[in-house]
């Protein structure tokens, strides 16, 4: 006669066997830590809200309300722990309440009555006899849960009704009799004929072996406790009997990692095959050998084979890996950038924000040296100037250097960045919308209409060093331009001067007074000589002074500095050709001014001097040249003749050439030189 065993032993097997079988490693994923009601859920088990890394799918858990969930085909049960140490699950079913003692579980093998047939049936021996539960007996209790037609006397079935609220169990509205709970392992035959098995599980909480006097509230609690099925020996004794052919006992090993003893083994193992033959027979010997070579031969081949079709996609992906990256390195750099900087002012546009401002990119303003700019309207209705750059010519650094300056910073002289717009290789600009454009406009025009006044030339040069002198005093960093010409001074419609185009600008501490650059910035003609002469001097903002000084020496001239179609020689510099007519008490004659408009630009002949001498520390600092700028033009000395100067040059040299070790002014022991200092 069978026991009841035998219904927990193919519950328990059934319901672990569902799960795919895979060798249980603790170590593995021990990073991947969940909890749900549990703490420390981890390989093989999974939520499943983990990561696909994390765990096993096949041991997939679900999370609700904070309770960790089994599902399988058959039923639903609560996870209650999980046991790393022994590989071991403990499961209640989901139908059983803690505080409802008249619950009972919802899912078992079956309502079946227990006949003595099955004694004889050898399908059932089969089952059991492949079952892992060899030590269930220690380690289980089953529970049979049983509704009877009549009143059993037994003491084996301990009386359900006892549960103060067992009127609300479901499974007893639906008929009328007796309900039981049977601890003990019985036969099938020993079952009451009038009795129906309701519910069928297991409890490892183990009550005490003298049935005799225990409650049914003692059964419920071991009911709640649940059971602990072991994932681990019942999975992989089966998976082992299956694949490799173990013995019926199911031991179950994992494949080792070839290690040294593996291989001293095999080389062992081949010597003494070797010696084995030297000494029975040299064509035994030759044979061995032959074998030995002919695998080590196919093992060569099949290598080289394999490197080769594993190695070719390997080195073709690895040449478009670091093509893309070259391409896209910038973009990453862009992004980095931006995330890091995400406290800016400006707006992010998206592309087609770009192409519906400035309506498909139809008025073009003009073009520059990374890229076109183009008219365009916003949303509020002004209109704004979008400087879309060109990836052929922009690396990146422009663009970062631009929202990294202009973006942060705000002055009447300096233009506004209201956006920027970066996706992929596509990077643009939005600006303010300056209605007069560029001085360059005005100051080189041949036209009568586009003249501006002296009054206004000289209002915009003292803009313009207002703007330079914030950039360098203004700011928690020292901004260093870089680029001060006339084609990035920008006009409003009241025509105050406006600074732009920081693509070349860089951003240093306050306390910096020189600076280390990789390569010389700046336009031919308005940048320093420092950038070419090292050892007259390091790279400061005396740099941006110099810029300054060409270009209020063409406002005042009207006219470029170098002029090659000049009608006289001593014209092509116009710097050196003002600072001979000033030395000998001659002015610049420009037609129809005034005598005021005559000494405005003097003095702004004079400061121009000063700050276009050749070395940084002649130089006056920019706040220095607008207090020289709103003085009176009695009180400004001449500066020494700048030996910067085309002319100049062959008599340079040679003095390079006669003394190498120190390049001194002429005019450094001039008293006038007293007059600036090259510190704030």
């Amino acid at each position: 006669m069978y026991s009841l065993l035998f219904t927990r032993h193919a519950y328990a097997t059934l319901l672990f066997l569902s799960l795919a079988c895979h060798t249980y490693n603790a170590t593995k994923n021990n990073y991947c830590q969940s909890s749900c009601g549990i703490h420390n859920i981890s390989y093989p088990f999974r939520l499943k809200t983990d990561p696909k890394k994390c765990g096993d799918r096949n041991y997939e858990l679900a999370c609700e309300n904070n309770l960790a969930v089994l599902y399988v085909d058959w039923g639903v049960y609560n996870v209650q722990a999980i046991n790393y140490n022994n590989a071991t699950i403990r499961l209640v079913d989901a139908n059983v309440q803690k505080d409802n003692c008249s619950s009972i579980p919802l899912h078992s093998i079956g309502q079946l009555r227990y006949d003595s047939y099955w004694n004889s049936d050898p399908r059932y021996e089969n089952i059991i006899s492949r079952s892992n539960f060899s030590d269930i007996d220690d380690s289980y209790q089953s529970l049979v849960f049983v509704r009877c037609e009549i009143q059993v006397n037994s003491q084996l079935y301990v009386n359900r009704s006892t549960c103060s609220n067992n009127s609300s169990d479901n499974l007893l509205k639906g008929g009328s009799g007796f309900s039981y709970a049977i601890l003990t392992r019985i036969n099938a035959s020993a079952l009451v004929d009038s009795c129906l098995v309701e519910s069928i599980t297991l409890t490892s909480f183990l009550l005490p072996k003298d049935v005799h006097n225990i409650s049914y509230l003692n059964i419920y609690k071991s009911l709640v406790y649940g059971f602990e099925v072991s994932w681990f020996p019942a999975c992989c004794s089966n998976h082992c009997l299956s694949y490799y052919g173990l013995p019926s006992e199911g031991e179950c090993y994992q494949f080792r990692k070839i290690n040294f003893k593996d291989i001293l083994e095999t080389v062992v193992g081949y010597l003494y095959t070797i010696l084995w033959s030297l000494l029975h027979g040299l064509h035994h010997w030759l044979s061995y050998l032959l074998v030995f070579f002919n695998d080590l031969l196919i093992f060569l081949v099949v290598y080289r084979i394999a490197i080769f079709i594993c190695g070719t996609p390997c080195v073709i992906a690895f040449f478009i890996y670091k093509w893309r990256r070259r391409h896209l390195s910038m973009f990453a750099n862009i992004e980095e950038f931006l995330q890091t900087h995400n406290n800016l002012m400006p707006i992010r546009y998206s592309y087609s924000d770009i192409k519906s401002m400035t309506n498909g990119f139809k008025d073009k303003l003009g073009q520059g040296g990374f890229g076109s700019v183009y008219k365009g309207k916003l949303r509020s209705g002004d209109f704004a100037a979008i400087k879309m750059l060109d990836k052929s010519k922009s690396n990146g650094k422009d663009f970062v250097s631009e929202v990294s300056t202009i973006g942060k910073i705000h002055h009447v002289n300096i233009v506004r960045l209201i956006g920027y717009c970066v996706e992929g290789s596509k990077q643009a600009l939005v600006y303010e919308f300056m209605v007069n454009g560029s001085l360059d406009r005005y100051i080189f025009s041949e036209e009568r209409n586009n003249l501006l006044s002296n009054e206004k030339m000289y209002e915009i040069c003292l803009g313009v060093a207002r703007g330079i002198d914030y950039l360098h005093r203004g700011c928690d960093m020292q901004i260093l331009h870089f680029d001060i010409k006339p084609h990035n001074i920008l006009l409003d419609e009241k025509f105050n001067p406006k600074i732009s185009d920081f693509g070349l600008a860089k951003l240093y501490p306050t306390y910096s007074n020189t600076v280390t650059l990789t390569a010389a910035r700046g336009t031919i003609g308005y940048m320093a000589p420092e950038f070419c002469y090292a050892n007259i001097g390091g790279i400061s903002f005396k740099a941006d002074v110099y810029s300054f000084g060409m270009l209020l020496m063409e406002m005042a001239g009207r006219r470029k500095n170098v002029n090659a179609f000049a009608e006289n020689l001593s014209q092509i510099y116009f710097p050196s050709w003002a600072y001979e007519h000033f030395c000998k008490g001659k002015s610049i004659e420009l037609e129809d001014i005034s005598e005021e408009e005559r000494n405005i630009t003097k003095k702004m002949v004079i400061v121009a001097l000063w700050c276009i001498q050749f070395k940084p520390s002649d130089r006056p600092p920019i706040h220095k040249a607008i207090e020289m700028l709103e003085g009176e033009v009695e009180s400004l000395i001449m500066p020494p003749k700048p030996s910067f100067f085309p002319t100049d040059r062959a008599q340079e040299d040679i003095q390079v050439e006669e003394d190498s070790t120190q390049i001194t002014s002429p005019y450094s022991d001039s008293d006038s030189i007293s007059l600036v200092q090259n510190e704030y």
